[in-house]
């Protein structure tokens, strides 16, 4: 019997406590196979929720025109991306997919149609970064492609229409980067917590926005001033951000972690979102 045998799991819409929502920056894919601050940071988050019925992420790596839900029982895991040792291109993340998950979640997205795909998978912005949380693979997985047709707000007002999921065991990833510029990179400062003015003052600014809850200048980022045009040359690393924050609810408390630079231009920082204790 294969390991995806082994972990196939039938997904289950039943009634549970509501769910945390995250955002992970996600960084390198290298960060699947290294072990560094931000890998405890992810291990020491998926310790301390509840281990979900299900994972719906929302990664910068699935773009599409048009909205689609991942809905195989078995989804592959997929190396996009070049110029890495052997040993990550070797690495297979087993979960189960869930098409149950996949029906529910495009049945309740009623404002646009939302497509069944049968052959994306699993991409690294999900699984390099579910791993660490999960590294049993004993969760299963969908994701929800961003559709690089439409605005800042349809992503928002999107995620809202399955904030439902929460209440039925499903854990909600958006995984990206707040900021994320890969033409600025200093690679002399990889090793170091180092950050250009402009990529501190965005986050910073992005950090501020988020925790008094004042999205709409989060959503409206192309008129925020130029640090946050040099943090966001092209958007879908930050969108999942906005997927994370349309989840949030008056009664939930935001917590930042792996809260820190990498080579000038791209930050890790990542966020969670639970109800108050």
């Amino acid at each position: 019997m294969s390991l995806k045998e082994l972990n196939k799991t039938t997904f289950q819409l039943s009634n549970t406590n509501q769910m945390p929502v995250l955002f992970l920056g996600h960084g390198s894919p290298m960060n699947a196979i290294e072990e560094n601050e931000f890998v405890a940071g992810f291990r020491k988050v998926g310790e301390e929720i509840k281990k979900p019925n299900a994972i719906l992420c929302i990664s910068a790596h699935w773009e599409t025109r048009g909205t689609y839900v991942t809905a195989m029982q078995n989804p592959p895991t997929i190396h996009d991306f070049g110029g890495f040792p052997q040993a990550l291109f070797e690495v297979q993340y087993p979960a189960s997919g869930s098409p149950e998950l996949a029906k529910e979640t495009q049945k309740l997205i009623t404002t646009m149609p939302v497509g069944l795909d049968e052959k994306w998978g699993l991409d690294h912005g999900a699984w390099s970064v579910i791993k660490h949380l999960y590294p049993k693979a004993d969760v299963p997985v969908i994701q929800m492609s961003i559709d690089y047709t439409k605005p800042a707000r349809y992503h928002y007002e999107l995620a809202k229409e399955i904030s439902s999921l929460r209440k039925k065991g499903v854990l909600i990833i958006g995984s990206g980067n707040m900021v994320h510029n890969l033409q600025m990179i200093a690679w002399n400062k990889l090793n170091e917590a180092f950050a250009f003015d402009w990529a501190i003052e965005a986050n910073q600014k992005m950090k501020s926005y988020i925790i008094n809850e004042d999205y709409k200048k989060l959503i409206d980022f192309q008129s925020q001033g130029k640090a946050f045009e040099l943090a966001i040359p092209t958007p879908e690393h930050y969108l999942p951000l906005l997927y994370t924050l349309a989840l949030k609810e008056k009664n939930e408390t935001i917590s930042f972690f792996n809260d820190k630079p990498v080579g000038g231009s791209l930050t890790m920082t990542s966020v969670k979102i639970e109800p108050n204790k």
